[in-house]
């Protein structure tokens, strides 16, 4: 008599489910990443530099106080330290991808010049929420023991939903304020680019794609932070 080896059918329901996550985690970041090196060439194709353009527009905004400075800690703009900063390939680049992103962040400085409040909330949410992350990593790896020495199981439950909460932080607060984004890219930075006729004629519509990328740059990270979660969950399954 022939033993049938035992079918371990995964049901396609659950296949797509994990198909349409991995695509919600790591499509946004895939696709910002290919837009921004997409028009990172030609290296050679504005005269001026990224951190050239950025001290342009911010003169002409009368924001000579606002600093330019190359960093390797991402493109950002910091309103509490009133800098623009730009990572060397964008500040030292001359690229459309490096004066369109030193724009966006240019457009957050004329966010924070007129006290556009949604950039007001995150830079507040950002404050309040500093370091949490790796204090939600540290609650992760004392649940279980919390809950194993005490005996009290709902403890342990109770940390572990709390360091959850922790690390999924990050991605909430980009979430919330992705409109501050998309208004740095559309109502500063792409008036700027235009009104200073800084954009050749056949790069307006890869600006609009590359404003798009710029907008989506922190989100596009939080979600991949939430890829911790993941991780974090399957240690304590163990």
């Amino acid at each position: 008599m022939l033993l049938r080896k035992p079918r371990y059918d995964i049901p396609m329901a659950y296949i797509i489910i994990v198909i349409v996550v991995l695509l919600i985690i790591f499509g946004p970041s895939i696709w910002v990443q290919r837009v921004l090196k997409k028009y990172s060439q030609p290296a050679d194709r504005y005269s001026g530099t990224g951190a050239e353009l950025a001290r342009h527009l911010l003169d002409k905004h009368s924001l000579e106080s606002v600093a330019v400075e190359a960093s390797e800690l991402g493109d950002h703009y910091d309103p509490v330290e009133k800098a623009v900063r730009l990572t060397p390939d964008k500040f030292d680049g001359h690229s459309l991808t490096a004066i369109t992103v030193a724009a966006h962040e240019v457009g957050h400085a004329l966010q924070d010049q007129s006290h556009f409040a949604p950039l007001r909330w995150r830079t507040r949410l950002v404050r309040a929420t500093s370091g949490m992350e790796k204090i939600g990593a540290g609650i992760l790896m004392i649940s279980p023991f919390l809950g194993f020495f005490t005996r009290v199981p709902a403890l342990g439950l109770l940390m572990f939903a709390a360091g959850m909460l922790t690390l999924g932080t990050s991605a909430l607060i980009h979430f919330i304020t992705l409109p501050t984004e998309f208004d740095a890219s559309f109502k500063r930075a792409l008036p700027m680019l235009e009104e200073h006729g800084i954009l050749k004629a056949a790069d307006k519509p890869h600006a609009h794609r590359l404003l798009t990328a710029a907008a989506l740059t922190y989100v596009s990270a939080s979600l991949m932070s939430l890829l911790n979660i993941a991780r974090w969950l399957a240690i304590l399954r163990r």
